[in-house]
């Protein structure tokens, strides 16, 4: 029978229930695609019960309500039973369905039990008494269920105490300024400062704020650049070619360069400059500022004045599309800052990824830094020659390329290069020897000839993207047999590879695993294994099972769970398919990215930011990707594109993160973290979420929860002799301090745009200060503006 009300409480009470009745319509549909699925049946049982209940209270029936209650009460029993008291996974299982229950306590709906029996009216503290039930048989269930057949793997290496400090540093790092994109050659991103320090560092002001420039004639290009720190002076670039000089101290531009002449920026960053002194030389170029623009040209500019090297090749440039061929614009690029080694400037370049096969060559090349003449190029497809190809020729076409960072040892007068893998990336059938033996590796040139000394590969025919995108760290690390002079390359897999630099051989085991095979599509091959560093940490997520998914509320949530039933997903290097959606995990910005590691040289530590946000990659025949009128990147995107159209092949794909409806990752926070490693013991000393929830949310609408929930990352950190992490790099607008050895938060500070760059640290050369600056440009990619600042922080004069 229903219970009378008036006109007002009718319309509230029905209002709810039409709620009510369309959240149990899309959990009853989406849990019947789900159970037809093979997945959980918990969301159409739960669906039909919320239909029937907005339908009973729609109808005035209480029962409505005591259906609603009891639907409560399971779901938190099965959600403990589920994820136990993991907070993140609890989160959309409970909190939308409860906070839509308090509807329910409204006046209009809640009198519906008016005049019932007294034990009925008792309706509140049996729900209390059935909940307190639903959490200890769901606590138990989750504590005594059966063994799990998915439970995930995952190497965190054991947790150690933190190191004491070493007897002698890892490298010898004594500079008080900031020389190259790493800080040194080797790109330890350590300096040796020690001002700044645990006891301080919660002091720290901002001092100065300097500004780029106006953004460039196209999309916006978050700035990621790291400058470098020669005498009394910053230098650094920006994504529309332009290259800057500020003062140290004050943050004032002392000049500003249009290297490009106007031409269209890329969409790509540019992340850093180099320095080189000219020995003997005084006068206009003496010392020499060299960077990539977006033409992309080699440039060479007087570190004093700004102006062009007149002796420098070509009136101060060189056209890096010499001997690359006629390209889309936009198709070949250099972002990564240029390397100095023995008088020569070393650079690599890039392809936009899944585009074409045929496209640019990823050969690297070294010009003298005097004069600009080309010294060498190494091509994979005719290692015999070191000079430019023949009139007429070009480089080898889509060939494995360098466009990450890339180290020198100018002892050993090596120049060490991480690589990506050769193009179109999601398909290899078509890949050549020569591609398959140096693709996603890490390789070794002699400086002065470009020979390739040694090679390590990190991945066997890679086709999910999983290039080498972090710098080669160098350092002496102390083994058991003694000092070994070793090369440590974090990759986007999250694996670790510590190698001798003389060698390329592995110093920690290398072991070759079995991975999944089968399914793949006509052409293609896979690597029956690939390669593990298990002395060390694996900085990726586990492997993901159904109730790993995750969402805003439950029906974002249950979508996930559709899409991760059908997608095909076997685990890390699940092969890809045609027309069944694979989930790569680690996605293909990592694991580790171009951030890359920081090395406390002192104490022995390596630190890393890294990632867990799985993509959603589509391989399709070419037929369909003609249909679906897949495009060529025009290279303007900063923020990336879906299309793969992989032209010149049987196939194109479709790759993005695997997102909810609301833009939210289907899987649960942290998506991104810091991690410290003893490199002594390999032990894992502290591991914690990078970043809060305060400027991200569904539909990129700021959620302005301060809650640390491990935001997307991107940039890297720097450690000190002081003791002190100094990072941005999270999907937020904040920089950060930590305690090297323990990992405590130590300060924070909100900056004008979320800071996706590497810091640095240098003692200011006027008033002695250390000076800690980060650029601060945003990640469209991420959701984040872009911007254009540089902000300084310092310890308060006395």
């Amino acid at each position: 029978m229903a219970a009378p009300d008036g006109t007002g409480a009718r319309l509230v009470r029905r209002a709810v229930a039409i709620i009510v009745a369309v959240v149990g319509l899309a959990l009853t549909v989406g849990g019947v695609a789900l159970v037809l699925d093979g997945g959980s049946l918990y969301y159409l049982v739960t669906g039909i019960a919320v239909l029937a209940s907005g339908v009973l209270i729609w109808r005035g029936d209480a029962r409505g309500l005591t259906l609603y209650a009891a639907m409560l009460v399971w779901t938190l029993a099965w959600s403990l039973w589920e994820v136990g008291f993991d907070g993140w996974q609890l989160a959309p299982r409970i909190i939308a369905p409860f906070v839509l229950g308090l509807a329910l306590l409204l006046p209009p709906v809640w009198r519906l039990r008016a005049g019932k029996t007294p034990a009925a009216r008792r309706g509140l503290p049996a729900f209390a008494a059935a909940s307190a039930v639903a959490l200890v048989v769901g606590t138990g269930l989750h504590a005594i269920g059966p063994a799990d057949p998915e439970k995930p793997v995952y190497r965190t290496g054991m947790q150690g105490a933190a190191p004491s400090r070493l007897p002698q540093p890892l490298a010898a790092i004594t500079a008080t300024d900031w020389q190259a994109y790493g800080n040194d050659q080797g790109g330890t991103r350590f300096s040796p400062l020690t001002d700044i320090n645990a006891g301080n560092v919660a002091g720290l002001k901002q001092v100065w704020e300097a500004d780029f420039g106006p953004a460039g004639r196209g999309k916006p290009n978050g700035l990621e650049v790291t400058p470098i720190m020669i005498g009394d002076a910053l230098y650094a670039c920006d994504g529309y070619s332009r290259a800057v000089s500020f003062d140290a101290e004050t943050g004032a531009v002392r000049w500003r360069v249009d290297t490009s002449g106007g031409a269209t920026e890329t969409g790509k960053p540019c992340r850093g400059v180099a320095y080189y002194k000219v020995p003997g030389a005084t006068g206009l170029c003496a010392e020499r500022i060299f960077m990539a623009n977006q033409t992309p040209n080699l440039v060479a500019l007087d570190a004093r004045t700004g102006r062009f090297c007149p002796g420098f090749a070509a009136g101060g440039r060189v056209n890096l599309k010499d001997g690359i061929g006629r390209y889309p614009y936009g198709q070949y690029y250099v972002s990564s800052a240029p390397q100095i080694v023995r008088g020569k400037v070393v650079v690599g370049g890039g392809i936009p990824d899944g585009q074409q096969w045929g496209g640019p060559s990823g050969v690297m090349r070294a010009y003298d830094a005097v004069t600009g003449q080309l010294a060498w190029a190494f091509d994979a497809g005719h290692p015999e020659r070191i000079g430019a190809p023949p009139a007429g020729e070009t480089y080898t076409h889509s060939s494995p390329n360098s466009w990450a960072p890339i180290s020198a040892d100018e002892t050993l007068g090596l120049v060490y290069f991480p690589i990506g893998g050769a193009t179109p990336d999601n398909f290899g059938g078509q890949r050549r020897p020569f591609d398959d033996a140096l693709g996603s590796s890490v390789i070794a040139l002699d400086a002065e000839t470009g020979r390739l000394r040694w090679r390590f590969q990190t991945v066997h025919h890679d086709i999910w993207d999983y290039d080498v995108p972090s710098q080669p760290t160098l350092v002496d690390l102390p083994t058991p047999n003694g000092i070994r002079r070793a090369l440590i390359q974090p990759t986007k897999r999250g694996e670790v590879f510590v190698l001798d630099r003389q060698t390329g051989r592995p110093i920690l085991p290398v072991t070759e695993q079995r991975t999944p095979q089968g399914g793949i599509v006509p052409g293609e091959r896979l690597s029956p294994t690939q390669p593990a560093s298990l002395s060390l940490p694996a900085f990726r997520g586990p492997v993901l099972r159904e109730k790993d998914m995750w969402g805003v509320t439950p029906i974002d949530q249950m979508i996930c769970r559709i899409l991760f039933k059908r997608s095909r997903y076997e685990g890390q290097f699940t092969p890809l398919t045609l027309n069944k959606p694979v989930l790569q995990a680690p996605g293909s910005i990592g694991g580790v990215n171009w951030g890359s590691a920081s090395i406390d040289v002192d104490r022995g530590i390596m630190i890393v930011n890294w990632m867990q946000l799985p993509d959603r990659v589509e391989l399709m025949t070419r037929e369909r990707a003609i249909k679906e009128k897949l495009k060529l990147s025009d290279g303007l995107d900063a923020g990336g594109s879906k299309d793969r159209p992989m032209e010149n092949t049987p196939y194109g794909a479709i790759g993005t993160n695997f997102l909810s409806p609301l833009g939210s990752p289907c899987t649960a926070p942290p998506w991104g973290s810091i991690s410290a490693i003893d490199l002594r013991t390999g032990k894992l000393l502290w591991s914690k979420p990078l970043g809060t929830a305060r400027d991200l949310g569904p539909l990129g609408i700021p959620s302005m929860l301060p809650i640390t929930i491990g935001a997307p990352n991107g940039g890297g950190a720097v450690t000190t002799r002081g003791g002190i992490v100094f990072i941005g790099a999270a999907a937020e607008k904040a920089f950060r301090a930590f305690d090297t050895a323990t990992g405590k938060e130590l300060w924070h500070v909100r900056i004008p745009f979320s800071a996706s760059a590497t810091p640095l640290t240098y003692r200011a050369p006027r008033s002695g200060r250390q000076m800690v600056v980060v650029a601060a440009g945003g990640r469209p990619a991420f959701s984040m503006p872009a911007g254009t600042k540089l902000v300084a922080f310092a310890l308060p004069t006395r």
